[in-house]
């Protein structure tokens, strides 16, 4: 598969070493002269271009790209770039990084995203799930935040823990993906029992709120039997 990533920072570098390291093929694109480091990935192909300039993606190749990454630190950067290559070359996947969560909403198919990738919505929820016991948390967004990845992990005490996996009774568009405790990963069977500890991971259709509201509200009555 060959990928171009437009911009050539640390970010850019190293999301390169790993898709050569799984055997894709990468073409570089750095406007800043001062980022333009061959060396640094060898095995990449790399031009000095402006990735929201058209004849410079003409120039590229971008149209024989399977994915075309955004990886700028500039947000106006990344949504020109989508833009271009999905509308002007029809690449098929457009994965832009979002600088500034205020921004996020403008990551979408109307800017021709496919996938937006947030570092601090990524590290805000990393720490909301490493810290955050007893409360849903969303992990991560898919197909533009149509169905969230959440977690609720139960502590000591909880009313849940005993229950069996057939009691949870989960909205329709819920579903108990897996349960991750020390002994190692559990693909849920009705008869299965919580125990303190397990952090329970579902797929839920919603925002944030609606994700939270769904499954915890879905259990309120459950803990309070």
């Amino acid at each position: 598969m060959r990928i171009g990533i437009a911009g050539a920072g640390a970010i850019g570098r190293s999301v390169a070493q790993e898709l050569l390291g799984y055997g894709h093929k990468v073409l570089l694109i750095e406007h800043n002269v001062r980022h333009y480091e061959p060396q640094t990935v060898p095995d990449a192909d790399w031009l000095l271009a402006d990735a929201c300039e058209l004849t410079s993606l003409e120039d590229a190749g971008i149209q024989s790209c399977d994915v075309v990454i955004a990886a700028t630190g500039d947000d106006k950067v990344n949504l020109t770039a989508s833009l271009l290559a999905k509308s002007e070359f029809g690449v098929d996947r457009v994965v832009a990084r979002v600088n500034d969560m205020r921004n996020a909403w403008l990551f979408t198919e109307a800017w021709g995203v496919d996938v937006a990738v947030s570092a601090p919505a990524a590290l805000v929820a990393a720490i909301e799930g490493a810290i955050d016991i007893g409360h849903v948390v969303r992990l991560m967004e898919l197909r533009q935040g149509q169905v969230s990845l959440a977690k609720l992990t139960l502590p000591e005490g909880d009313p849940l823990v005993g229950q069996r996996m057939r009691d949870l009774p989960l909205p329709e568009n819920t579903a108990l993906a897996i349960v991750i405790r020390e002994s190692g990963i559990v693909f849920p069977k009705p008869d299965d029992v919580l125990e303190a500890g397990d952090e329970m991971l579902f797929f839920a259709g919603g925002t944030k709120n609606q994700v939270s509201a769904l499954v915890q509200g879905a259990m309120k009555p459950l803990a309070e039997r």
